[in-house]
C-alpha cells in the first residue's frame, strides 16, 4: 500500500499566499461579471424588482413608467406591443414612483390615486403634449449687485412642427415688495367725480403718492412680474446666473394634483418622483394654482 504522503506536494508559504490571493481575485472577477447578468436576468427570476426600483433618471422616463410604456430593463413599449400599458406592470411602477420619505402622502391617498389612474374601466395616462402641467424653475439672478432667486413658470407650446417651452409667469421678491402697500381704510383715492375735472387730480396719483401708486389700482390687481423681469433684463439691470431647482405641477388626473421633483440620494427611491399628492376639486385646483403662482398674497 502506497503512503499517500508521498503524493502530497508541500508548497512554500509564499506560494500558498499567492494562490489564496489568486483565488480571491478570481472569485471577485466572477462575481463582478455575473452581477451584470444578474441585473439583466432579475426581471425573469425575481419579477424585475431591482430594475423596477432603479432611479427614474428623466422626466420622459417618468411619463413612460407612469403609463406602463417601458419594460423593466428600460426598453420602450409602443402601441401594438403586448406589454404596452399593461395594468400589472403599471401597478408595480406606480407603487414605486413616489417619494417614500414624504410622510405627508398617506398610504390611503396613494392607493386611491393608483386605483384612479390604473382602474380597469377608465385608466388615466399622462400626455406630454396634453397641457395641464407646467414647470416651476428656481433661477439665480444678479440684481443690483446682489444674488437673488426668481421663480419662473414655463409650459409647453405646440408649434406647427414640434413644441417648445415658453415662459408664462414669474415671481421675484424685490418686485413684490414694490407692490406691498397697505390697502386698508384711509388710503387715498380718486373721487368719483374726477371725470368732471378732466382727471387733473391724477397729480395725486403720480406725484404726491407715487410711492403708493398701486393703491389706485383695482381690487385684486396682480402685477405682471414677468414683464418687469424682462424689462429689467433688457435694460441690463438683471442678469441670469444659474438654475437652482426644477419641479413640475400636474393637473391632468381628474380629482387630483401631484408634484414631481428630483431626489438625489442613495438607494433605489431616487430620481424623478411624486413629491406631493392631494385630492383636488376643480375649484380647489384653481385655488392651488393661484397659490403656486403667488397670486394669493
Amino acid at each position: 500500500m502506497h503512503n499517500s504522503k508521498k503524493f502530497l506536494v508541500r508548497l512554500p508559504e509564499a506560494h500558498c499566499r499567492n494562490v489564496v490571493f489568486f483565488v480571491i481575485y478570481l472569485v471577485g472577477i466572477l462575481s463582478f461579471s455575473s452581477s451584470g447578468l444578474f441585473a439583466q436576468g432579475i426581471g425573469e427570476y425575481l419579477g424585475g424588482e431591482d430594475v423596477l426600483y432603479a432611479e427614474t433618471k428623466q422626466v420622459n422616463q417618468f411619463f413612460r413608467r407612469f403609463n406602463g410604456e417601458e419594460d423593466i430593463e428600460g426598453k420602450r413599449y409602443y402601441s401594438g406591443n403586448k406589454g404596452y400599458r399593461n395594468p400589472k406592470l403599471r401597478q408595480k411602477y406606480l407603487e414605486n414612483l413616489f417619494d417614500n420619505q414624504n410622510r405627508g402622502i398617506s398610504a390611503a391617498d396613494k392607493q386611491a390615486f393608483i386605483n384612479t389612474v390604473n382602474g380597469s374601466s377608465n385608466p388615466t395616462f399622462l400626455d406630454f403634449h396634453g397641457g395641464e402641467w407646467f414647470a416651476e424653475v428656481k433661477a439665480q439672478f444678479n440684481y443690483q449687485g446682489k444674488r437673488q432667486e426668481a421663480t419662473l413658470f414655463l409650459r409647453l407650446q405646440e408649434e406647427k412642427v414640434g413644441s417648445k417651452w415658453i415662459l408664462t409667469k414669474a415671481y421675484f421678491a424685490p418686485f413684490a415688495k414694490l407692490f406691498d402697500s397697505d390697502t386698508t381704510g384711509g388710503m387715498p383715492f380718486l373721487h368719483p367725480m374726477s371725470h368732471e375735472l378732466d382727471f387733473m387730480n391724477l397729480r395725486r396719483v403720480f406725484q404726491d403718492n407715487k410711492a403708493k401708486v398701486d393703491q389706485f389700482l383695482a381690487r385684486g390687481y396682480q402685477p405682471d412680474y414677468l414683464s418687469i423681469l424682462l424689462y429689467e433684463i433688457k435694460n441690463s439691470n438683471l442678469r441670469f446666473e444659474t438654475v437652482n431647482n426644477v419641479k413640475f405641477h400636474f393637473f391632468q388626473v381628474d380629482g387630483w394634483y401631484f408634484q414631481l421633483a428630483k431626489f438625489s440620494r442613495p438607494g433605489y427611491n431616487r430620481g424623478w418622483l411624486i413629491a406631493d399628492l392631494s385630492k383636488a376639486t376643480p375649484q380647489e385646483k384653481e385655488l392651488l394654482t393661484e397659490y403656486i403662482f403667488y397670486e394669493d398674497e
